[in-house]
């Protein structure tokens, strides 16, 4: 598969790992339309190349993401006296927040995602990595949950995703003060799995993708992906059960489980055959997406 072309972002594939990486330094990666619709559409290829086994998001320069772009003035967010950006975030009908239309297709990705935050992360530049599966941070980041200094409200379905991530009591710390604070505290309190001095950043979240690209079959990956996201809602455990027993039928018969087992007992590194575009059996049928009205 050819290498696609993004104007607000950086593309690269290289051993099965994709990096995405924020590509407007000169404005501190700040988040505008054109970048919601570059990431969706890269979470869109990664999902359809089978080569791709891990994703890595990280960004330009010394920033992260320094949060959306301001360059509108007091008309950033009134999205009524801004045609173009109100109908890129229109579905069905209804306008909806763009760093939601992210991080619900980061929801759904196919494959494992690695937050690499170079530096600030504010305002979507934080709530985009909440649906991203691993996050490791620079020493010298920052984060901000700054909605309610700029008279808003939590966006990017950060008040699903937060709470789930850092518990009820520091998620509404966090967005009430609407505080800077550093990578150390964000560490502290579980948003991100561990500190690394700048240089060492990305060589930590190769390592953690190659781990996971050249041992796991990309298949159960994706299944453990959406098993672990949608029962973090789930009512009841049995909905876990049920989930749980439509996966082990469909995949303790395949390919990928035979050479499971026998590339253990033959102490060899597995050579999983399965693919995620063709073998990715649905186990959802109790399962619905909600609306949105």
């Amino acid at each position: 598969m050819g290498q696609p072309t993004f104007e607000t972002l950086q593309y690269a594939v290289e051993a099965g790992i994709a990096t995405l990486t924020l590509n407007r330094p000169e404005k501190l990666n700040a988040f505008n339309t054109q970048m919601m619709r570059d990431m969706i559409a890269a979470f869109d290829v990664t999902d359809a190349d089978d080569e791709v086994r891990c994703v890595i998001v990280t960004g330009a320069g010394r920033a992260f993401c320094a949060g959306a772009d301001l360059s509108s003035g007091a008309e950033t967010f009134d999205y009524e006296r801004r045609p173009q950006d109100r109908e890129a975030r229109t579905r069905d009908g209804v306008q909806r927040d763009g760093g939601g239309l992210l991080t619900l297709r980061i929801f759904d990705s196919l494959k494992p995602v690695i937050a690499a935050c170079n530096g600030a992360a504010v305002g979507v530049g934080v709530t985009m990595q909440l649906a991203m599966d691993i996050r490791l941070a620079s020493n010298e980041a920052r984060y901000g949950f700054v909605f309610a200094r700029r008279g808003l409200n939590p966006e990017a379905a950060s008040s699903w995703f937060l709470p789930h991530l850092v518990g009820v009591q520091t998620a509404l710390e966090w967005c009430y003060t609407g505080r800077i604070f550093p990578a150390q505290e964000a560490h502290e309190r579980g948003l991100v799995r561990s500190l690394h001095a700048p240089d060492e950043l990305l060589p930590a979240a190769r390592a953690i993708a190659r781990e996971i690209a050249d041992n796991a079959s990309p298949v159960s990956v994706a299944l453990t992906r959406q098993l672990i996201w949608r029962m973090a809602g789930a009512a009841h455990p049995m909905e876990a059960h049920r989930a749980d027993s439509r996966g082990i039928q469909a995949r303790g018969g395949s390919p990928d489980s035979r050479e499971g087992v026998m590339s253990f007992l033959e102490k060899r590194p597995p050579a999983f055959p399965g693919k995620v575009s063709r073998d990715l059996p649905d186990i959802w049928p109790h399962w619905k997406a909600p609306t949105f009205s």
